[in-house]
């Protein structure tokens, strides 16, 4: 499906093929709202946080998770992977993710730094929820080109985490952000996270 979207925006088609992947992506739409409506399964929300995670070792993911989920249809298919206190991801933004010409969409970016700042509780065995996401565009953020993502853990006041990050395209930082995720109340209590 995420390739169907990057051909759909990224190549030139005939009126005659854009209309016979419509019928048949209607007729596939009908056939899967046949089925009865599914959500995740809150239960154990909190025991996901509790992995012990090596340098380099891939950091869990729920499925569908929208930006960052291998099931998503509109995942950007990120590799991430636990780096010190937080993580380093790898990602290449493709044709469905442009905004201006050559260039990927701002909201993309800030999607993609919200799912891989939640990839970070992964790290520190923290269950959270974006309070506060700020984004500095630095430069365009390029497409069709591998970019490196690094967010990590800073500290904590109570209930808030404090996560930072960059997207740089080598060297270059294209783009940085500050976040604060809120625990809830059941999961304070929990809390394990050690940096030392």
């Amino acid at each position: 499906m995420r390739q169907l979207g990057h051909d759909v925006v990224g190549h030139e088609a005939a009126d005659s093929v854009l209309d016979d992947l419509t019928d048949a992506l209607r007729r596939s739409s009908q056939a899967l709202s046949a089925g009865a409506p599914r959500s995740r399964n809150n239960a154990g929300f909190h025991d996901r946080w509790t992995a012990d995670l090596a340098e380099g070792d891939q950091v869990p993911n729920w499925d569908d998770r929208p930006f960052s989920g291998p099931c998503s249809p509109w995942s950007v298919e990120p590799d991430i992977r636990r780096h010190r206190e937080g993580v380093i991801a790898r990602v290449t933004f493709r044709a469905a993710h442009e905004g201006a010409p050559g260039r990927c969409h701002g909201g993309i970016v800030a999607g993609f730094f919200d799912d891989i700042l939640g990839s970070v509780l992964g790290v520190i065995g923290e269950g959270a929820f974006t309070g506060e996401l700020t984004i500095r565009y630095e430069l365009p953020v390029p497409l069709h080109r591998e970019l490196v993502c690094i967010c990590r853990y800073e500290g904590r006041e109570g209930r808030k985490l404090f996560l930072t990050g960059e997207l740089c395209d080598g060297d270059v930082v294209l783009c940085r952000t500050k976040s604060i995720f809120i625990q809830p109340k059941s999961a304070l209590s929990q809390s394990t996270f050690d940096p030392a």
